[in-house]
């Protein structure tokens, strides 16, 4: 018997010592790294600098355009002229030469301002760039803080599980020695040794689950997925959230809200580019051109020419076979829906937020319910191990007071986890989650 304890101590001194031999991951390190590796992430704060870059004036159509031209022209052909008096003028191979070139301007002064309804609208897809990359990391660090913290309560439920194969290797040793001495039969030797087996079993499940979100974890981390840490011991949760709060931050910050508000405003810009098309446009043209021509055959064999180009055009469309009004009606209904979307997503954020706060209320009063069952079953365990001790109890009596207590903890580590996802999904839907978490 000494010799088993001396292997039990051995044993649970060489996890506690790997277990400080890991890193330590805190949850704010884990939503720092997040937010510098994860895929999602990036290519989200890609796209919004993709909308940054399109925001400007020569996008929109404000700019003028110059453009550098040059034309060469030039041709062999077997030439003959008739004159005025008849008489004729032949050449083969005739050499024929037109060279142009130079710079044309070419600016839109006006045209029913589009272009500064386009610039605003080139602003407003940065905003909606903006959310969504805001909606990109709340939610990928609220599945972070979540797997994180799943973490947490299977390491707990490691550390319960744990006991139970103490209590179980005890229960054998005790079973095996009242069996040697004659007060024990063999059939309570080997029901020890069934539920000590069951015991491990269950014990290796949860280690593979655990090290399979550790995985997870890493992925979602965007570093190599066999990356060792530790986790802390405890979950602590934020009982003081209060939802008329909570709604009021939803209504300001929520990402997904944000995103439909600023679809409004670009559909409301495309019907002003759509209403710009009543107007007139007016566009100014310059340059400056040289031009050189040359021929083998004819009056004039060479001629050349340069200097400054100028003028304007307008042009106004006056029918168009109705389109104009039906383009206008289309962006007119759009806006209308666009208006529903926004209606339609509050509404249900006001109801998402509500129904995430009662969980979020059962869950803190579970956590406090399941506390005290957990001391309660604590303490009938260890009464129930005292007397097992001493022979003055059932082994099935015991081992129902073994499994009560790893139940309890269990439970008891579910309903805090359950409570702080609540508490994390309130957070989120409000557009407030935070990255301190402990």
């Amino acid at each position: 018997m000494n010799t088993k304890i001396f292997f039990q101590i051995a044993f649970f001194f060489a996890i506690a010592m790997t277990a400080k031999a890991q890193q330590i991951l805190t949850v704010e390190d884990a939503v720092k790294i997040a937010l510098e590796n994860n895929y999602e992430i990036k290519i989200a704060s890609n796209d919004l600098k993709i909308d940054q870059q399109n925001v400007s004036l020569a996008n929109a159509g404000v700019m003028p355009q110059l453009n550098a031209n040059v034309t060469d022209n030039n041709s062999i052909q077997n030439t003959t002229q008739t004159q005025s008096d008849g008489s004729e003028r032949k050449l083969n191979n005739a050499r024929n030469m037109n060279l142009n070139y130079g710079v044309a301007l070419n600016w839109t002064v006006f045209d029913g301002f589009r272009m500064f309804a386009r610039y605003d609208q080139l602003k407003e897809l940065e905003k909606l760039g903006d959310a969504e990359l805001k909606l990109a990391i709340f939610t990928k660090v609220s599945d972070v803080i979540s797997t994180y913290y799943n973490l947490v309560q299977q390491q707990q439920q490691l550390k319960a599980l744990d006991t139970a194969i103490v209590i179980s290797n005890l229960r054998v040793t005790t079973a095996d020695n009242r069996y040697k001495i004659g007060k024990a039969s063999k059939l309570e030797v080997l029901n020890a040794k069934v539920d000590l087996n069951t015991d491990t079993t269950t014990l290796l499940r949860q280690k593979e689950l655990y090290a399979n979100t550790k995985i997870y974890l890493n992925e979602i981390l965007g570093r190599d997925v066999k990356t060792e840490f530790a986790v802390v011991d405890e979950i602590a949760i934020d009982e003081t959230l209060l939802l008329p709060e909570l709604m009021t931050l939803a209504e300001k910050q929520n990402p997904q809200l944000q995103t439909q508000i600023i679809n409004k405003r670009i559909s409301e810009l495309q019907l002003k580019q759509v209403k710009a098309s009543r107007y007139p446009t007016v566009n100014i043209t310059s340059g400056y051109n040289f031009s050189r021509t040359e021929a083998s055959l004819g009056f004039i064999t060479q001629s050349t020419g340069q200097g400054f180009t100028y003028g304007f055009n307008a042009s106004m469309n006056i029918f168009n076979g109705g389109l104009q009004n039906r383009n206008e009606k289309a962006a007119k209904i759009q806006v209308e829906n666009s208006k529903i979307v926004v209606e339609q997503q509050l509404q249900t954020l006001r109801s998402q937020l509500s129904s995430a706060y009662q969980t979020y209320l059962t869950n803190l009063e579970l956590t406090k319910l399941e506390s005290k069952n957990e001391e309660i079953a604590k303490e009938n365990l260890d009464i129930t191990l005292a007397k097992f001790k001493i022979g003055t109890i059932a082994p099935l009596e015991f081992r129902e007071a073994q499994l009560n207590y790893v139940n309890a903890k269990v439970r008891n580590s579910n309903a805090q986890y359950a409570a702080k996802v609540s508490e994390i999904n309130l957070k989120e839907l409000a557009g407030n989650l935070s990255l301190s978490q402990n």
